[in-house]
C-alpha cells in the first residue's frame, strides 16, 4: 500500500474501498472481502445509508483482534440535510453510532448545497419530485461546526466532497483548520487538472471517486456512460503490463499522487483493484492517458439526478 499524507499528519491508504450504491447485505460481504483482501481505507456517508453495515463488519473484526482500530481509515461524510452549523454535531453523532466508533479519521461535507430537514428523509422533495433545498448554505459557519469536531476527537481530520475551486478558496479564507481533503469525481475523462493544482499549492489531498466511471449508475443518472475501461489507450497498457484495465486506471491515478475509491462487491475485482502496486506506467503511458482528458465534458456525476438542485447558490457545476 502507499499513503498519502494528511496535514494533520495522519497517512490515508491511497486505495481504499467505496460503498456507494452498495446495500447493507450485500456491502457486509463486501467488506468482508475488501478487508481480507487488504483494505484499510473504508468509504461511506450517512446518505448511503450503509454506515450500519460497515460498523457491523467492522466491529466483528475489531473486537477479533483482526484489525487494530489505528490501522484503519474510515471516511464518511455529512449529508445535505446537515449542511447547516446546528446540525453537525447530531448527525455526526448518528454516523459515529451507527459506524459503532468512538472517531472516524476524516468526516466530509459530502455537497455544498443544503437540504431542508424533513424528519430522517435522505432527500426531502415536493409533491413535483424537486429536492426541498435550503437556499441559504453558509459554508463559513458550517466549517465552524466542522472544526468543532476536531478539536471534540470525533473527527481526527475534516475535509469537503464536490466543492469547486471558488468554494473551496472562499471557506479557505476564514478557516482555521484546513480542510485536510478534497474528494471529487476524477478519471481518466475528467481529470480535474486546476482543481488539483489549487488544492495540491494548499497542502489538500485529492481522493478520486468514481475512477472506474461508475458505469453501473447509468441508470440513476439516467444516461450512456463512457466506459474507460474499452479506451484503446486503456486496453494497450493493460496488456503490455499483463494488467486488467481498472488496473491501469487506478495505477493511472495513484501514480499521479490522487487517492481512489473504487466501488465493487464482486470479491475477484475487489482483490484486482487493490493489487496496483507492483507495477509502472511508463512516462510514455502516462502522457498518452492524460491526454485523454476531456476536462468539465467528461463529467459522469453532475447531480442534476436530484431534481432542481441545479438551481442551488452553491451548486458546484
Amino acid at each position: 500500500m502507499k499513503y498519502i499524507k494528511l496535514h494533520n499528519g495522519a497517512s490515508m491508504p491511497a486505495v481504499g474501498f467505496g460503498t456507494w450504491q452498495a446495500g447493507e447485505q450485500e456491502l457486509e460481504a463486501a467488506l468482508e472481502s475488501a478487508l481480507e483482501a487488504g483494505y484499510r481505507h473504508i468509504d461511506t456517508a450517512y446518505v448511503y445509508d450503509n454506515e450500519r453495515a460497515v460498523g457491523r463488519v467492522l466491529a466483528r473484526w475489531l473486537s477479533s483482534g483482526r484489525v487494530a482500530r489505528d490501522e484503519l481509515f474510515v471516511v464518511t461524510k455529512l449529508p445535505p440535510t446537515g449542511n447547516r452549523a446546528d446540525r453537525v454535531d447530531k448527525y455526526l453523532a448518528r454516523s459515529l453510532e451507527n459506524l459503532r466508533l468512538e472517531h472516524v479519521d476524516l468526516y466530509l461535507v459530502h455537497v455544498p448545497f443544503g437540504f431542508q430537514e424533513r424528519g430522517d428523509e435522505l432527500h426531502p422533495a415536493a409533491e413535483d419530485g424537486s429536492i426541498l433545498a435550503e437556499l441559504d448554505t453558509d459554508h463559513a459557519s458550517l466549517w465552524k461546526a466542522m472544526e468543532r469536531q476536531v478539536a471534540a476527537g470525533r473527527a481526527r481530520a475534516i475535509g469537503l466532497s464536490n466543492f469547486n475551486e471558488a468554494q473551496l478558496g472562499r471557506l479557505l479564507a476564514g478557516a482555521e483548520v484546513p480542510p485536510a481533503c478534497l474528494q471529487v469525481e476524477m478519471h481518466l475523462y475528467l481529470q480535474q487538472r486546476p482543481l488539483r493544482a489549487f488544492c495540491e499549492a494548499r497542502g489538500i489531498a485529492l481522493c478520486a471517486y468514481s475512477p472506474l466511471g461508475s458505469r453501473g449508475t447509468s441508470k440513476l443518472l439516467g444516461k450512456e456512460l463512457p466506459d474507460l475501461m474499452g479506451d484503446p489507450a486503456v486496453k494497450e497498457a493493460a496488456a503490455s503490463h499483463g494488467r486488467s484495465p481498472a488496473q491501469v486506471l487506478l495505477r493511472f491515478a495513484v501514480q499521479s499522487g490522487v487517492a481512489v475509491i473504487p466501488k465493487s462487491t464482486n470479491p475477484a475485482r475487489i482483490r484486482e483493484n487493490i493489487q496496483v502496486f507492483d507495477f509502472e506506467l511508463t512516462d510514455e503511458e502516462m502522457t498518452r492517458l492524460a491526454d485523454l482528458d476531456r476536462g468539465p465534458a467528461g463529467r459522469i456525476v453532475d447531480f442534476t439526478f436530484l431534481k432542481g438542485i441545479d438551481k442551488h447558490p452553491e451548486f458546484p457545476f
